[in-house]
């Protein structure tokens, strides 16, 4: 099993000048999903949806081309690719001669697809999207809907992951609602590096108290832990302590390195959120 620590991350590592999978680095779920009390059935539903804003290769007449991708991984995948990995691979793109923007969107559909399902006894596809320049201008951007967090003035104190915080109104009417907060915080597991964040929670059950839930939110500030965990976490401690019967976390963080990751967990299935950017992002 590969661990974080002996990824790319936080060392020197020289770009490679032609295509290359084997730079893409898995890195399994599972022991950050035991650490949250996770099993093999998963309580939840979802997807990583990545975003690469710096993929270009070339024509079969040497010409640059240039494009994002749109990548969703599915959460029932073993493992993740870890993001340093996935932009050295993707820079490995830039002197390769590809027919065309279909060959490129394919061969990383086959790539990401085979190092995030690796050790499983079975595999699916990850979803690839290639977008050309003549379609920029129809990338839209729009913040996460929802009643803002942010609104309220609350003292804060907490600045590692505190659960206890989070208190829901059990013997009351049961409330659907959709709150946001773009207070979230966190560090990269290995290097330490700021990760910004915007995250909505969507949820049905006893109404959950809104000034705890900012609390437990900005209680992420110093913690260190990839994107998909902690979206994991999240989900997880609304899940036992708040107890909804239904709950979708969805986390929008801000680019690194060209990328950025936007993580989906729901407890009932539903379609993954368009892939739209937000402002910071």
């Amino acid at each position: 099993m590969t661990t974080p620590e002996q990824s790319q991350l936080g060392k020197p590592a020289p770009y490679a000048d032609r295509y290359d999978a084997s730079l893409l680095f898995p890195i399994s779920r599972r022991p950050k999903r035991e650490e949250i009390g996770l099993g093999e059935t998963l309580p939840f539903f979802g997807a990583d949806l990545w975003t690469a804003f710096e993929l270009s290769w070339l024509t079969p007449r040497g010409k640059p081309q240039v494009a994002i991708a749109h990548v969703t991984v599915p959460c029932e995948t073993p493992n993740i690719v870890e993001s340093k990995s996935f932009k050295l691979y993707l820079n490995s793109f830039t002197n390769e001669p590809f027919a065309g923007a279909d060959e490129v969107r394919d061969r990383i559909r086959a790539d990401v697809s085979e190092a995030v399902w690796r050790g499983a006894p079975s595999q699916a596809g990850v979803g690839v999207r290639i977008v050309m320049p003549e379609q920029f201008d129809a990338e839209p951007i729009h913040e996460l809907d929802g009643l803002s967090l942010d609104r309220l003035d609350i003292e804060c104190t907490q600045y590692t992951p505190a659960p206890e915080l989070l208190k829901a109104a059990a013997g009351e009417q049961p409330v659907t609602e959709t709150l946001v907060s773009n207070l979230l915080k966190s560090n990269c597991l290995v290097t330490g590096q700021p990760d910004w964040g915007s995250v909505q929670v969507r949820y049905s059950g006893p109404q959950i108290d809104q000034g705890s839930l900012l609390q437990y939110l900005v209680s992420f500030r110093n913690h260190n832990e990839f994107h998909e965990q902690c979206v994991e976490r999240i989900f997880m401690d609304l899940w036992t302590r708040c107890r909804p019967t239904k709950l979708a976390v969805y986390a929008r963080y801000t680019r690194r390195g060209g990328l950025d990751i936007n993580p989906f967990r729901s407890s009932h299935p539903a379609p993954a959120p368009t892939n739209v950017r937000t402002a910071r992002q």
